[in-house]
């Protein structure tokens, strides 16, 4: 199942800033920057994404119930949205 477009966009521009913020990350290690900065700027990456992780998984659990209510998707959908739903807050 795709993104809406318009959500796309959104998420798009989150993970731009996040390849930044990554990219400011690498600098830091290598201009040999203090272990307490680095981890600060660790968490907020690791942050951002637990965001653009729950947009996405927002997205698809909207599309899945409303497709499984308007009786488009059988109760398949549902066991694989479950599936997704136990990866993702495995690994937050």
């Amino acid at each position: 199942m795709a993104i809406k477009v318009e959500d796309n966009e959104a998420i798009l521009r989150r993970l731009r800033r996040i390849e930044g913020q990554v990219k400011g990350i690498q600098k830091m290690v290598e201009e040999g920057k203090h272990c307490s900065d680095v981890l600060v700027q660790v968490s907020a990456v690791r942050s951002a994404m637990n965001s653009v992780g729950g947009l996405i998984l927002e997205n698809y659990m909207k599309n899945c119930l409303k497709n499984y209510l308007d009786g488009v998707a059988q109760d398949e959908t549902l066991d694989d949205l479950v599936d997704i739903m136990v990866k993702y807050t495995k690994q937050s």
